[in-house]
């Protein structure tokens, strides 16, 4: 299965380094996203380093509000990955074809979600860095904001991955994959956040109770993967 995972991994990775998708469409778009709320929330009426009072409530808020606006900009991103990971097995058969091959489908499963998973990691990034230029954010605990950061794309990347499978086949896939995907991938969004929140202000009180709560999701959506995406590509 790990075998199988690296081939179809390195395709994608392959195919996404050549024709350049996600360093010409979904980075621009994230960045975006990113500058939109930034001009529309004004951070200097979020933090008023003026008044002593409120600097720390402020300070909170600013975190809360940056840790919640790089995630929002990842999901979109996350979602754009996945259907153009699925459009390329829609095209010209290839679909059939990894339904005809050897490789076993939870090593199919695990490539694409690891391949997708990569190319978010790279992308946060270089949405942490706006994040901080748009929001003036410091981290303050950069290994939680490192660790959130993998186990929450682990678990999207997985939960995204089987949706994907489950409506490429469709003609309304691109209105019904955020349908099925914003949903379910709430609570994660919700963890990411809080966890986020606390290594952007240094309260890691219950930030790590919510990386054990990530990594939960990530298990469990990557065993189901596992253990469904044959049926899932069968009947897609």
């Amino acid at each position: 299965m790990i075998r199988d995972a690296l081939i179809v991994a390195a395709k994608d990775l392959r195919i996404e380094a050549r024709s350049k998708v996600t360093a010409t469409q979904v980075l621009p778009f994230a960045m975006i996203i990113l500058a939109l709320f930034a001009f529309a929330l004004d951070t200097a009426v979020i933090r008023n380093q003026n008044d002593s009072r409120s600097l720390a409530k402020d300070s909170v808020t600013a975190a809360i509000i940056t840790a919640g606006l790089f995630w929002l900009a990842t999901l979109f991103s996350m979602l754009l990955a996945v259907q153009r990971s699925f459009a390329i097995e829609t095209a010209d058969g290839g679909r059939d074809g990894l339904r005809l091959s050897t490789l076993d489908p939870g090593g199919i499963f695990l490539g694409k979600a690891a391949a997708v998973a990569v190319q978010m990691l790279v992308l946060e990034v270089i949405l942490g860095a706006g994040a901080v230029l748009f929001f003036n954010a410091g981290i303050s605990n950069p290994f939680l904001l490192l660790v959130t950061c993998i186990v929450a794309t682990v678990g999207l990347a997985a939960l995204g991955t089987c949706h994907g499978a489950l409506t490429a086949g469709m003609r309304v896939r691109d209105s019904l994959l955020p349908l099925l995907f914003f949903p379910v991938a709430a609570p994660v969004l919700m963890g990411a956040v809080r966890a986020t929140q606390g290594a952007l202000s240094n309260d890691t009180a219950s930030s790590w109770t919510w990386v054990q709560l990530l990594s939960a999701f990530a298990v469990l959506f990557t065993g189901f993967g596992i253990a469904a995406f044959g049926a899932i590509m069968e009947d897609a």
